[in-house]
């Protein structure tokens, strides 16, 4: 049912519009005074407002402007008399009204007719704004690679998190992909026509971090010549993401959670209080419930981040994914790296599939474009982190276990460190020395140590 503000002076067109816009099937409040169609505006929406013009105090092209400033969807249609037709012109002329009426005896019929053509033309708004929200739903989460159960649970959150203005705590391992899905929930949500803002927390120290956000006026601290927005400000109407919340100082929490209570920011520097609509979404990959029980993060911050708590699950939780993302990078950087590589051999998918990713999405898509990089012919060999160390102990001649891991290597539980080593000298004495054809001198410098540490080592295995 359509929502209309009935604003006149003249109390008997209230009564007779109420009258009649209610027998015609539409919700109707009126109000006699500009001051009180402005107080009406900002605790309700109004899908059209009919205002006169002349009014006390304020009139009928303030509230057009408060409404079109407050909901710019609100169709506003002015009633004027012959002595302000030309102002109800020039409001029309510069898009803020929607239509005018002189005021006559046909004054009821023309006021119907132009409901009617208003909320036209806000449904037909409000169907082009929904169609291209699901379009850019749908876009934002094809984005979100995967197919498994848990990928299909966490994009139905996203969908129904998106249409809320709670703020949103995503919990996720490094790599896993927190941004993609806090993007998603912006392109999902009724602000996805505004800014989507992003800032690591802990890629700044604390002075700047709060400049950055809040902003700070013309000299605050050095080099501060001229004011600058926050990315508070920046983000208005918008999303702003805040990943690493678990790096900010203790100071800057305070400083956060002032703004998440006021809804407002003070600039570095500055003594006025700046207003924002702005919806906040954090990250971590840390534990925040350990560190509220350390004293690290403040409580009463966690509460208000984690209204609604996302998990992102890590790729070794959904190795089914594994081959989709394989597919997905390899589309993405061949033709980037100008090669008509078709597919990855399925004996790679299958070791690829097989490996924990300790560094999760980011580390594999890593991996198919080192692959990609060096790779040739219409089938990619990739190989997985786990099988490197394998290979580079192949290539020097030595066995498996005489090679360091590589940084991205899972160690195997109860790993002894001290054999690990002496196995990786052992080995590298006895390749030097079959290199060398046994003179330990040379084997020596093979390994560019001295002859006496050689010799030392020699002895120290039995060799």
């Amino acid at each position: 049912m359509p929502n209309i503000l009935i604003c006149d002076d003249e109390r008997s067109i209230c009564e007779m519009l109420d009258i009649t816009l209610r027998r015609e099937g539409y919700k109707v409040e009126t109000v006699t005074s500009g001051e009180a169609a402005k107080r009406k505006i900002e605790s309700a929406l109004y899908d059209i407002i009919v205002t006169d013009i002349k009014m006390p105090a304020i009139n009928g092209i303030e509230v057009l402007r408060h409404a079109h400033k407050l909901s710019p969807e609100t169709a506003v249609i002015l009633i004027t008399a012959v002595d302000d037709y030309e102002a109800a012109v020039q409001a029309v002329k510069a898009g803020g009204a929607a239509d005018y009426i002189r005021k006559s005896p046909g004054l009821i019929d023309e006021i119907k007719l132009a409901i009617r053509k208003a909320l036209e033309k806000v449904t037909l708004s409000r169907q082009n704004f929904a169609l291209k929200r699901d379009a850019a739903t749908r876009n934002s989460l094809d984005n979100i690679i995967g197919a498994s159960p848990a990928m299909e649970k966490l994009k139905q959150t996203i969908r129904t998190v998106a249409s809320t203005q709670s703020t949103v705590l995503i919990y996720g391992e490094s790599g896993t992909g927190k941004e993609l899905v806090a993007r998603a929930v912006h392109t999902c949500s009724p602000r996805a026509t505004e800014p989507f803002v992003s800032i690591n927390c802990g890629a700044f120290p604390e002075t700047l971090l709060e400049s950055e956000l809040f902003g700070y006026v013309k000299g605050a601290f050095t080099g501060a010549n001229q004011n600058k927005r926050g990315l508070f400000e920046v983000a208005g109407g918008g999303t702003i993401f805040l990943d690493e919340i678990g790096e900010m100082s203790l100071t800057m929490q305070v400083k956060l959670l002032r703004v998440l209570q006021e809804r407002s920011v003070r600039p570095v520097g500055g003594t006025d209080e700046i207003p924002i609509d702005v919806r906040v979404i954090a990250a971590t990959n840390r534990d925040l419930d350990k560190q509220v029980a350390e004293n690290t993060f403040r409580e009463d911050l966690y509460y208000r981040l984690s209204v609604i708590p996302v998990t992102v699950p890590p790729l070794r939780e959904r190795r089914e994914d594994v081959a989709l993302l394989v597919n997905h990078f390899l589309r993405k950087y061949a033709p980037a790296a100008g090669k008509s590589i078709a597919r990855v051999s399925a004996s790679s998918v299958a070791s690829l599939a097989s490996y924990d990713w300790p560094g999760n999405v980011r580390q594999l898509e890593n991996t198919i474009e080192r692959a990609v990089a060096l790779g040739s012919g219409e089938e990619l060999q990739v190989e997985s982190p786990a099988e490197r160390p394998r290979a580079r102990a192949a290539a020097a001649g030595v066995g498996a276990e005489g090679v360091s891991l590589a940084p991205d290597a899972v160690l195997p539980e109860g790993m002894d460190m001290e054999k690990y080593v002496a196995d990786i000298e052992r080995s590298l004495l006895k390749s030097a020395l079959a290199q060398s054809n046994g003179v330990q001198a040379r084997a020596a410098d093979v390994l560019k140590i001295s002859y006496r540490s050689f010799r030392h080592l020699m002895k120290k295995y039995d060799l």
